[in-house]
């Protein structure tokens, strides 16, 4: 995640992930002075590759194994409803957005 110095924090530990996500998605329902929409990108990049790096790093222990998958099925419902409230899905989730977006246009 993201401190209030906008550095980046490193997620390692279940806890820093469960609190992370919790803190996720209180940055996404924050205001735009709050938090540009590039930083909630961001964060929600970060937090993806952090978790992606967990799970790789814990695979063989099916007991952490299984805290990883849950936090990543909390994420997809999290991202799902992003998706729901916009016609187009996080940049972080999205890498064809641009050629959706000039798509769109043309029409």
């Amino acid at each position: 995640m993201v401190d209030k110095n906008a550095q980046r924090a490193h997620l390692e530990t279940f806890d820093d992930f469960d609190n992370g996500l919790s803190d996720l998605i209180d940055l996404w329902s924050s205001s735009p002075k709050t938090a540009t929409q590039a930083a909630k990108e961001s964060a929600l990049a970060h937090f993806k590759e952090d978790l992606e790096a967990a799970a790789l790093k814990w695979i063989d222990n099916k007991a952490k194994s299984k805290k990883y998958a849950a936090i990543g099925q909390e994420l997809a419902e999290f991202e799902e409803v992003l998706k729901e409230g916009s016609d187009v899905a996080p940049e972080a989730d999205n890498t064809d957005s641009a050629a959706s977006a000039k798509a769109r246009k043309k029409d």
